[in-house]
């Protein structure tokens, strides 16, 4: 409760007409918290994710079922910046909604976990649980991208650095730049170890991070807060 009055008070002091969209789709449960159903969200008892507040504090949060369509990123009211958390496999349609949104423009963060070690209240198997291995190789493939794990590395949580602060990663991914057709150019940088990939695409930026420890439900950890602003000041400058 205490934190959630903090978060409400955030949201207070940051009026909605002074904080910036910002579409956000994923399997990780950022905006509704880890729910078990619709009951459970009209009483309130699903416990709140830090990193909402934490986004809430520049940005006025737009959820989005989908990339494609008129619901989605190519609507009259499609937002500049999106934040995709582990998101579910991608629909062929939503592939290319994602690559010509952010081709015009748009500026993405994209947190794509090989092996997610965040706990779930949910057990294997369950659709409310977080997607555990993430499927987007199509579009990484577009962006000349490829996503590499070594099942060999140690499964303690580790950092690495960034924008001059320490990132939390656990059994992270690591990126390897392939080609594109030259129909499709993209301009891959790898940082921290190739665990993150900012990509200049078009009019458009993406930045890419092999891991999503950093959002696991760990409030009292400032590395996590801090990382996730660090991460969304470079992802969506100057957009």
């Amino acid at each position: 409760m205490t934190f959630l009055v903090a978060a409400l008070a955030v949201w207070a002091l940051s009026p909605a007409s002074e904080r910036r969209p910002l579409g956000l789709m994923g399997t990780l449960p950022i905006y509704w918290g880890e729910a078990a159903g619709v009951e459970e969200l009209i009483a309130g008892n699903a416990d709140p994710h830090w990193a909402r507040a934490v986004l809430e504090q520049d940005y006025e949060l737009v959820p989005l079922d989908t990339l494609a369509g008129a619901a989605g990123l190519g609507s009259p009211e499609a937002v500049g910046r999106a934040l995709l958390a582990q998101p579910r496999p991608l629909s062929g349609a939503e592939n290319v909604a994602l690559d010509d949104w952010v081709r015009g423009g748009g500026h993405l963060l994209l947190f794509a976990d090989p092996m997610l070690t965040g706990h779930s209240r949910f057990p294997i198997g369950d659709r409310r649980r977080p997607q555990d291995v993430i499927l987007l190789s199509p579009i990484l493939s577009r962006w000349g991208l490829e996503l590499q794990f070594d099942p060999q590395q140690d499964d303690d949580e580790r950092t690495v650095a960034f924008e001059g602060t320490e990132l939390p990663m656990r059994l992270p991914g690591n990126f390897r730049i392939v080609g594109t057709s030259p129909g499709a150019p993209a301009n891959c940088e790898l940082a921290a170890n190739g665990v993150i990939a900012d990509c200049t695409i078009g009019s458009g930026r993406v930045l890419i991070v092999a891991d999503a420890a950093i959002l696991e439900q760990d409030a009292e950890d400032p590395r996590r807060k801090r990382g996730l602003q660090v991460l969304a000041d470079r992802a969506f400058a100057d957009s």
